[in-house]
């Protein structure tokens, strides 16, 4: 594991976090992966604080830019899956999904970028989005049907099957971010040790289509996360009349 420039240049302000989380989970052998994931991460919310300081004044109603119609086609691809998957209440709910398929993809992407690394490698980086999309479901499930409401959902809809399917529901909810963590982390590392494995044997030509197959993976793995969130919003904020 070699040090990132973007690392060298945030050691200062990230060595004290990292040295304080690593040393109090006793494993100070990991500091330079935490920060080098910690950098890249800043760096995409940077890079995607910037695009949109920079992209907003020139958008426009009546002549819109090439930049902007992509955009536009994403949140309106984005919206519709959510219209089906989610249903009752899904407008409210499509900029969360909207950003967390925008900076998956980003994080995943950079990665093509030489001297970077993509963050979504390191585990810890889609555990801490996967407990995020944790909260933020179930946060939604009781600002909907409110606390009594949500819990209801674990019961399952026969009352006398209820001792059996809390414990199995509240299970599965948990096992949930697991599931993500493990789908995003394992395919971004196993396409990043492949690509740089085919650069080792063949640096000429193949590398760009292990690259290729790479984004596209980059590309799916963002949607699959995104999409599989749409169905958990949708499973806490269901009525039984929807």
């Amino acid at each position: 594991m070699h040090e990132l420039w973007i690392t060298k240049l945030l050691k200062p302000v990230l060595s004290g976090p990292a040295d304080f989380v690593l040393g109090a989970a006793n494993k100070p052998d990991k500091k330079l992966e935490w920060m080098n994931s910690m950098s890249m991460e800043i760096l995409v919310i940077l890079l995607l604080m910037a695009v949109a300081v920079i992209m907003r004044p020139k958008f426009s109603v009546d002549k819109p830019g090439k930049f902007q119609l992509v955009l536009e086609a994403v949140y309106g691809f984005l919206r519709d899956q959510a219209h089906e998957v989610v249903g009752h209440g899904y407008k409210k709910n499509v900029a969360f999904f909207s950003m967390l398929f925008i900076f998956i993809l980003t994080s995943n992407l950079i990665g093509i970028v030489p001297t970077f690394e993509s963050p979504t490698m390191f585990y810890w980086v889609p555990a801490g989005i996967a407990l995020c999309s944790f909260f933020y479901y179930n946060t939604q499930g009781i600002q909907e049907m409110g606390l009594l409401g949500h819990l209801k959902h674990f019961a399952g809809p026969m009352w006398w099957l209820a001792w059996f399917m809390f414990p199995l529901e509240l299970i599965s909810h948990c096992i949930r971010p697991v599931s993500l963590t493990i789908r995003l982390f394992a395919n971004m590392l196993a396409g990043e040790q492949v690509t740089l494995g085919f650069l080792a044997l063949v640096p000429i030509i193949v590398p760009v289509a292990v690259m290729g197959l790479h984004v596209f993976v980059s590309f799916l793995q963002a949607f699959i996360f995104t999409v599989l969130n749409m169905v958990y919003v949708g499973g806490v904020v269901a009525h039984e009349d929807h």
